[in-house]
């Protein structure tokens, strides 16, 4: 392979053919090693803001990358006007590894994946005990989720105020999910965002939950000074909430710790269908070891498995294993319950 110097003539670097007869294009690609590094705070028909440093800067995604899409949480790496100024425009040449994503598809049938957030540390899965009624369903997918994509889960509950927690912490306690209670009067006083608060410090969050839950009177209590949406009211008909976030934005956490709050469009289905069951088994130590001898490709939830085995030799609790087959059966049902 012929290689390049320093004082490489101008007939030997290669060019592409074109047909328009203007310049020629290079088929060298610039490293941009003058970039700049930043995070994506939210997206907009194709417009990125960003962070970098303590400067908003207003980007677009680089022609090199293809159809590389980056999201909200995204570390990428940006080149030209990065003033953050009126009408100028950055342009972003890299994004990095993602540490963690949170995906989901329209549908269970639906072969396509949509990235929501990427590098969040934990999933906040937002539910009211009453108005609307809790949907455990929709709960058990968002966990799976979260454990899919390399989320920590947190429930926050709402609304204790209209209906007692137990029951609903009872299906999720064999799970060792962490959770936060909250009632309306807590929220109003501000003591509801202090706890919830602690939960976040230092990480970045991620909060999902349907519409008319208050995910976003939380978000706004937790972000004071970012009150960019009204809240909603539930539809005394269907039980469920107007949607009032209409795209995910990356929010600064107030305090000495840090953190990150990222608001996400009140979800009224979560597909599953890109879920790999081996990955899910990866948040149940106890029972991943277990696993060693199943079949080729096992679901964990066959007459064949070994986990039942494992169990059953005293390694495991067998509610936990109930637990994990309950979480990986939710890919086999649709989330309108």
């Amino acid at each position: 392979m012929r290689r390049y110097g320093k004082h490489t003539d101008e007939d030997d670097i290669p060019l592409r053919p074109n047909r328009k007869g203007n310049r020629p294009r290079s088929t060298i690609r610039p490293k941009h090693e003058d970039a700049s590094d930043g995070m994506v705070l939210t997206v907009d028909r194709g417009r990125l803001t960003c962070l970098v440093g303590d400067q908003v800067v207003h980007a677009m995604k680089a022609r090199e990358l293809g159809r590389k899409a980056a999201v909200v949480g995204d570390r990428v790496s940006l080149v030209g006007d990065l003033s953050g100024k009126k009408d100028t425009l950055a342009r972003i040449v890299r994004i990095a590894a993602r540490t963690s994503v949170l995906r989901r598809t329209a549908d269970d049938d639906d072969p396509y994946e949509r990235v929501v957030v990427a590098n969040a540390d934990q999933l906040a899965i937002v539910t009211a005990l009453a108005d609307p009624e809790p949907r455990p369903r929709l709960i058990d997918r968002c966990l799976v989720a979260a454990y899919d994509g390399g989320l920590s889960p947190l429930l926050v509950l709402t609304k204790s105020d209209l209906a007692p927690p137990d029951e609903l912490l009872g299906t999720y306690d064999t799970l060792g999910v962490p959770y936060v209670v909250t009632s309306r009067d807590e929220l109003a006083n501000g003591d509801a965002a202090d706890r919830v608060r602690e939960l976040l410090a230092g990480q970045i969050t991620a909060f999902v939950g349907h519409s008319g839950v208050g995910k976003t009177t939380l978000v706004n209590a937790l972000v004071p000074g970012d009150r960019r949406r009204t809240t909603g009211h539930v539809n005394a008909v269907t039980g469920r909430g107007r949607h009032t976030t209409t795209s995910a934005l990356a929010l600064p956490l107030a305090g000495a710790a840090g953190g990150w709050v990222v608001d996400t469009p009140g979800i009224r289905s979560f597909g599953l269908n890109h879920v790999d069951p081996s990955r899910v088994i990866l948040a149940f130590p106890d029972l991943e070891p277990g696993t060693v001898n199943c079949p080729r490709a096992c679901s964990h939830d066959e007459p064949d498995c070994a986990l039942d085995a494992w169990v059953a030799e005293g390694h495991a609790d067998p509610a936990r294993l109930y637990s994990l087959r309950r979480l990986l059966a939710v890919r086999e049902r649709h989330d309108g319950d």
